[in-house]
Order: structure tokens, then sequence, then C-alpha cells
């Protein structure tokens, strides 16, 4: 989430970060409505340090996380490194953010609960609800983080009792963790087989086409399944809040802070471009509301998306350890959104992945351009539309500091970006000769099966503009974007980045170890 999308840091033993924090767009339920239509972000509380923001921070877990006290303990934010600046949960660039689920095993019923973050320190603008939990409920929690690198830091044994893991064997996935969530995925799959939980089919786009889910090629990017859907309300002193009816109607000129991820560009922008509804379950702090989240995002998928699936390759960055591929922290991350393990490297192959990611990516953006161009960006300071976006997204994971794919193929890549003088992606052409129909990757993400991907039919090269004058404007239907002007510059220019991708395959030579530790920072 630094410069903004895709512009990657490595930490030691960690990793770089791409996305920065979207803009809400469109959602037709009538609470998300409404956050979204005063949805901007809170300026950074940083003084002179705005310029050089720390982009690693700690999240303490307060004690006994899963239980309903523990869901309404706030989460305090704190500098993983002092010296190397705060952080506050009012900076949209270093804000963390979490969101929880709690599924009933009697009865297979599923909801969403997400806590608090706060400053280390400070009180919350009003006290977190306190979630009535069903007995026996299996509670599972997600984190997310605009920043680089997030470490979960544990409070007297707080770790443990959440069964939280940032990593491996000392090497964090870098924005994402997850406590308890392998339990409670297999709590819903047995749910599921029972007959007492249906994820919902995924519907029809306006395209034509099955609406997208999280494990759709021509959705996901280098590192899919991160981050979360969490939302909060910030006052204008920098303290916090969950968004409930009754902190909205008590609190004056709050804003709201959101965290960038691959499951809000689903759930909120995406579906609501293309007339697709995302699965969501009841908001256990906002009673009579319904909220998205990350395991429903992965439970649905897990469902219900045809072949060729997307699951997490050998080259995702959240997954490499040193820049190098690491078998455990593939199966780690894996686990925590309810994909399928693997034995061997060679089953999460990053060219496979490419593959797919250039047979349906490009046409799919290209065929939905008649509905994205005329939406929002979710962020105005990279591209001034949802389908330049989409398009500058996939020139920067199919390069050479994303997945590396135009090497791995030797392809190049089917889709420039045009900028303008402020770096902003204002149009986009597809090279069809770059690209092909075919899929050919089975669930498992074996080369077995052929996908379904649609180029044009009659193969030319077609040149979409979202504006193809000088001064880009912003579509007036949605008044938190704000236009971008400057001279144009006509050279195709993908998201710069720090990090290289190997060009060899990384799911070639299998990383050995031992099993799967749960890396955590000072405490446990």
């Amino acid at each position: 989430m630094h410069r903004r999308y895709k512009l990657k840091n490595v930490a030691p033993g960690g990793r770089r970060r791409r996305f920065s924090p979207f803009m809400l767009i469109g959602l037709s339920v009538p609470v998300v409505l409404a956050i979204i239509a005063s949805a901007v972000f809170v300026l950074p509380r940083l003084g002179s340090h705005a310029a050089a923001v720390n982009g690693d921070c700690s999240l303490i877990v307060p004690a006994r996380p899963l239980s309903a006290r523990g869901l309404a303990t706030p989460y305090q934010l704190v500098a993983t490194n002092a010296d190397n600046g705060p952080c506050n949960e009012a900076n949209k660039m270093q804000a963390a953010f979490v969101q929880g689920a709690v599924i009933d095993p009697a009865t297979g019923q599923i909801s969403i609960y997400n806590p608090l973050v706060v400053d280390q320190g400070t009180r919350p603008a009003a006290a977190p609800v306190v979630p009535k939990l069903p007995a026996n409920a299996v509670v599972a929690l997600w984190f997310g983080f605009n920043g680089n690198n997030l470490t979960l830091r544990g409070n007297h044994g707080s770790l443990r009792q959440g069964n939280c893991v940032n990593g491996v064997n000392g090497s964090i996935f870098g924005q994402f963790s997850y406590c308890n969530a392998p339990a409670f995925f297999r709590t819903a799959n047995r749910a599921i087989r029972a007959g007492l939980l249906q994820p919902p089919a995924l519907g029809t786009a306006k395209d034509g086409q099955p609406c997208p889910s999280v494990r759709d090629f021509s959705l996901v990017d280098m590192d899919q399944s991160d981050n979360v859907i969490t939302t909060y309300l910030v006052t204008a002193d920098g303290r916090t809040a969950q968004v409930t009816a009754a902190n909205m109607a008590a609190m004056l000129n709050t804003q709201t802070q959101v965290n960038g991820s691959d499951n809000r560009l689903l759930a909120v922008a995406l579906d609501g471009a293309l007339g697709c509804t995302p699965w969501m379950a009841p908001d256990l702090a906002n009673p009579g509301k319904m909220l998205p989240a990350l395991p429903l995002n992965e439970l649905q998928a897990a469902a219900q998306q045809a072949a060729p699936v997307a699951v997490i390759p050998a080259g995702d960055p959240m997954v490499l350890n040193n820049n190098q591929p690491d078998l455990n922290k593939v199966n780690a991350y894996r686990r925590g959104v309810d994909q399928q393990t693997i034995g061997n490297l060679d089953a999460a192959s990053t060219t496979t992945y490419c593959q797919n990611m250039l047979a349906i990516g490009p046409a799919r953006i290209q065929l939905d351009m008649q509905f994205t161009q005329a939406k929002g960006s979710p962020d105005p300071a990279l591209a001034n539309s949802l389908f330049t976006f989409l398009a500058q997204r996939f020139v920067a994971s199919y390069g050479p500091n994303g997945l590396n794919c135009a090497a791995l193929l030797n392809t190049p890549d089917p889709v420039a970006v045009t900028t303008d003088g402020n770096g902003v992606a204002i149009s986009a052409t597809f090279n069809a000769g770059n690209t092909n129909n075919n899929g050919n990757a089975d669930a498992d993400g074996d080369a077995d099966d052929n996908g379904n991907g649609n180029a044009d039919a009659d193969g030319a090269n077609n040149t979409p503009n979202n504006n193809p004058g000088a001064t880009p404007t912003v579509p007036a239907t949605d008044p938190n974007l704000v236009p971008t002007t400057g001279a144009t510059d006509t050279t195709p220019v993908p998201a710069a980045s720090p990090t290289v991708t190997p060009a060899t395959d990384p799911g070639g030579t299998p990383t050995t170890g031992p099993a799967v530790t749960p890396t955590v920072a000072a405490g446990n």
C-alpha cells in the first residue's frame, strides 16, 4: 500500500508492499451506502514526519482475542521500531484493520464482528460493542494493513490463545496475518457438507460472464486474497470507533478509514460496477446490518469458482522468504484463506499462474470497460477510473516488480497504460496478439484443464481511452474523487517497485524446513 498499490519495500525476513487504501465505491446496502457517500481518508497526523511515514508497525493483540471480551478490547497500534517514527491509526498510510468472523457449529450461521484498532495508550472515541456469541462458537480473525509490514505482538499469551500466525520461521507475510482461521474454515466446511451452510452462487455479471470471485484470474494480482474489508470511523482528534448506527448518529464530523485490499476491490468496487452482489453476513456490532468479509469471499470462491481457480502461487511476494520461495510459508498463508496446502512448490507454479492471468485477465478487463470506465477509481492518485485502475494493476502484477510473468512466459505484457503528468493512468491499450483464449490450470492449480478466457472476437487491438483529452476528469457521479490535471505523458508506464522477482519459476525447487511455526514479535 505504498505509492500506491504496487510499490514494494522489503524488510529483512518480511516483505514489501503494494496497496494504498481505497476510496469506497458502490454497494447496495443502506448502511454501507451511507458510509460510502462520506468516505474520505483522514490526513496523516505526523507533522514533520509526513514526508517519511513509518511503514512498519506492530499491533498488540489483546488477551483472549477469540472471546467476546477479547473481541471488544481495542487492538493497539505502535511503531515496530520507534526510531523510524510513530504509527497512527488515523494516518491512512499506517492504518491497521481487524476482521472477525463467528460461526455457530450447531446451525452453520456465520456472523461478522470487526474489532477496533486504536493508537497505543489512547482510548477509542466510543467503547466497542461487546458481541453476544453463540454456544461453542468458533471465532477467527484476519488482519490488514495500509503500510508495509504489520507485526502481531502478544499480550499475556494472546498470540498462543488466538492461534495467531504472522508468517513462518521468522519471516512475516507483510500486511496480512490471521488468528484461528484454519479452525474456522474447518467448521464452515463441515457445515457446508452437512447442508447447514450454503455459499451463494456467484451470479451473472452485466457482461454476461460469471461474477468474479477472489479466485478468478480476471481479478487476482501478484498477491491475491490479502487484507480485509473492515472500515472504522475516525474523529477530528484522531480517535477511532466502530462503524455502527449509534456511533454515526452520536459523532459529528467523522471520517472513514478503510483497508485497500483485493477483497474490498471485489466486494465494493467491482461487484458494484458489474451488477454483482457480495455474500454478506450479520454484523454483531451493528444489529440489523450486513457486512461482506474476507472469509465469506474465500468460502464462496472455494465453492463456486469454475476452473481455472487462482490460489496462492510460490512467487506471491507475501510468501517469499528473503525474496526466495518457501514451501512452509506458502502453506501457512493458504491455511489462513481456506486454500489447499501442497507438498512441493511445483504444485504452486508461478508460470502456470501467469499463463492463466495472461489468458483471462486482459480480455475481461477489456470486456468490462463499458461498465468500469465510468466508475470512480479506487485510488484517484493512481488511475482516473476503475477501468484504468484495473489495467495498471495488471501491468504491475505481470511485470518484473510483480510476478515477473513477462520473463517466465517469454511474452511481453499485452496491456500498456498511458499516464498524465502526475503519473495517473488515464488510458490503456491491449495487444490481442500477446494473449490467448485458454486458461490451463484446474482447481488444484495443475496444468490439466482448459479455462475460458475471452478475447475479442475480431482479435483487433483495441485502445480504450477513458479520457483522450489532456486533462482527465473524474465522473461527476462520485463526489469523493478529485480531478487529476497535468500534461499527458504518452509513454506507457507500469507501477514502479524496488523488488524484483527472479526470472525463473519459483515453483521449481521445494524449500525444506521444519513444520510451520507462527512468527511473532516481542511477547506472545
